[in-house]
């Protein structure tokens, strides 16, 4: 057996075990609708990201940013969000097309504590629908349905610890990674030239 593998966790004993069990005020925060607190933080969320999966299991997680209250909540279950023009890769699209099981991390500005949402999504090119909702600038025609599961605010740990928000503990841009020479690197290994 290969060594990084000594030691793997394999069964959710093991981790009850390792960590324990949680509140039960953890355990019952989730609501399975879209209340006023949730509807006034969708309100206020400039950016989440979606994570979905194919029927093969392939994953992929996902941002998705515009002004606050681009996301729309269409009744207690329901919230619905537009499709912008991107790099038409379609992760996320053809992900939902198979497979409908989505999860979602909320963001406002600011606050490290993230609304997360699970439920199932569904594509619409519905054009009386989506004119409805007069979301500003250019989208692909299509917009995202979810039906909320479940609805709950995560803690701020991760984003505490991250000190996301605070300016002063950001790296110098001279030590952010140059995202066009690792594009460039990346797409040659691909034997894709700079020139096309």
């Amino acid at each position: 057996m290969e060594q990084w593998k000594d030691g793997i966790v394999t069964s959710k004993d093991q981790l009850v075990e390792m960590v324990g069990v949680p509140h039960k005020t953890v355990v019952h925060k989730n609501i399975s609708f879209i209340d006023a607190h949730i509807e006034n933080y969708l309100a206020m969320s400039t950016l989440f990201f979606i994570s979905s999966s194919s029927l093969s299991g392939q994953a992929d997680v996902s941002p998705r940013g515009d002004e606050p209250g681009f996301v729309k909540v269409m009744d207690k279950k329901k919230l619905i969000f537009p499709d912008r023009p991107g790099n038409r890769r379609l992760d996320s699209l053809n992900n939902i097309v198979e497979n409908p099981q989505v999860g979602m991390i909320f963001i406002i500005p600011g606050l490290n504590d993230v609304l997360r949402i699970n439920g199932k999504a569904w594509i619409t090119r519905n054009e009386e629908l989506l004119n409805q909702f007069q979301w500003k600038g250019k989208t692909t025609r299509m917009g995202v349905i979810v039906e909320v599961d479940e609805c709950f605010i995560h803690c701020p740990r991760a984003f505490n610890k991250a000190d996301l928000w605070k300016s002063e503990a950001w790296p110098s841009k001279e030590q952010m990674p140059n995202l066009i020479e690792m594009w460039k690197a990346h797409v040659a290994l691909n034997g894709i030239t700079a020139d096309e």
